[in-house]
């Protein structure tokens, strides 16, 4: 596939454009809306389940305008009619740290996605250990209880589900960062695993390469969980874009002239086999979102776009959640057949 040219990132007017409308209300969750302590709310997981949209969104506590006051995270649990007003509980999750509090390895709970699998609510998660970044699953039927299903070896994290089981398996995305074996370079890729169980995890594929998306030159990883379409699974990932001559917002150079950002985050959107969706059929040629909105191009970290759930509702609209600049969390909405004409036949 063709190199995607950088430099015109910003002035091409295509059908990622025009496909693609941005909610009115953006930011939907800040700060200000949550009920207890919270500074960043972003990279949340989103679903329908039993009727209601259920968000589960990150909170990093601590932030200010001159640097990091206390830090820690932790999650908030929100709940809505329509996937654009929500109404947050008011204290942080128990459930996030409940498992902390299990495992005395386990330092900090993060990045939740949530995907609905046979009635049941699964919620794939990222950990910080003290040998390692570990991914998780687990899984609820009430949001109130949590079984613990499986946890990855190091480093591994960007954990997605998808929403039903092929030829009777479980089957996730993930994004492992081998730097020994890749050069020690941040050039990460797309992997996919298949489970009788959802515990023990095997069968592991290559899915996508980061030198696969044109305008990634750094890491790529999955995002929100896959929707089916007729065509295939339609799959939303995040990739990185780093350029060393660029210094773009963020926290450090807000209060540092020294200090550099030069990580850029696309969403991007590829389709998946539907028999076999360790196998990529199609992929959009360019980015599906980039930061132009100033609470994406500002914040904590400035132009990272990275979507944590995506719906397919029955009139075929895709409800797009995404973190905008690690510091607030946003929608955007696509009719799924504009989606799907953004896609172009794929091969290695």
């Amino acid at each position: 596939m063709k190199r995607f040219h950088h430099k015109n990132l910003f002035q091409k007017k295509g059908a990622a454009k025009m496909a693609l409308v941005r909610c009115a209300s953006n930011p939907i969750l800040s700060a200000r809306d949550i009920p207890f302590d919270a500074s960043l709310i972003f990279n949340a997981g989103v679903c329908k389940f039993n009727g209601k949209y259920v968000m589960v969104f990150r909170n990093d506590v601590g932030f200010s305008p001159t640097g990091w006051t206390k830090t820690y995270t932790n999650l908030g649990i929100a709940w809505s009619d329509d996937g654009i007003k929500w109404s947050v509980q008011t204290e942080p999750w128990k459930v996030a740290a409940e498992i902390i509090e299990s495992d005395p390895e386990i330092v900090r709970f993060y990045d939740p996605r949530l995907t609905v699998v046979d009635g049941r609510c699964y919620l794939c998660f990222a950990v910080d250990t003290r040998h390692g970044v570990r991914g998780g699953i687990a899984v609820t039927d009430d949001f109130d209880n949590f079984e613990v299903l499986s946890m990855s070896a190091p480093d591994n994290r960007n954990m997605v589900l998808f929403p039903e089981k092929i030829d009777g398996m479980f089957l996730r995305l993930e994004r492992p960062f081998p730097e020994y074996s890749r050069g020690y370079q941040e050039k990460f890729d797309i992997w996919s695993s298949k489970s009788p169980d959802c515990r023990f995890w095997g069968e592991t594929r290559l899915v996508l390469g980061m030198e696969d998306v044109p305008y990634a030159n750094a890491k790529i990883g999955p995002a929100a969980p896959p929707v089916k379409t007729d065509r295939g699974w339609l799959c939303i990932f995040h990739a990185t874009y780093k350029d060393k001559n660029r210094n773009l917002f963020g926290w450090e150079t807000a209060n540092n002239p020294k200090a550099t950002w030069n990580k850029e985050y696309f969403a991007g959107l590829m389709l998946l086999d539907l028999d076999d969706p360790q196998t990529v059929i199609g992929l959009a040629p360019e980015p599906l979102i980039r930061a132009t909105e100033k609470y994406e191009l500002e914040g904590f970290r400035g132009s990272v776009i990275f979507p944590g759930g995506m719906i397919l509702e029955d009139d075929g609209e895709v409800k797009i959640y995404y973190g905008a600049a690690d510091t607030v969390e946003c929608l955007a909405t696509a009719h799924v057949d504009d989606l799907l004409a953004m896609i172009k036949p794929f091969r290695r």
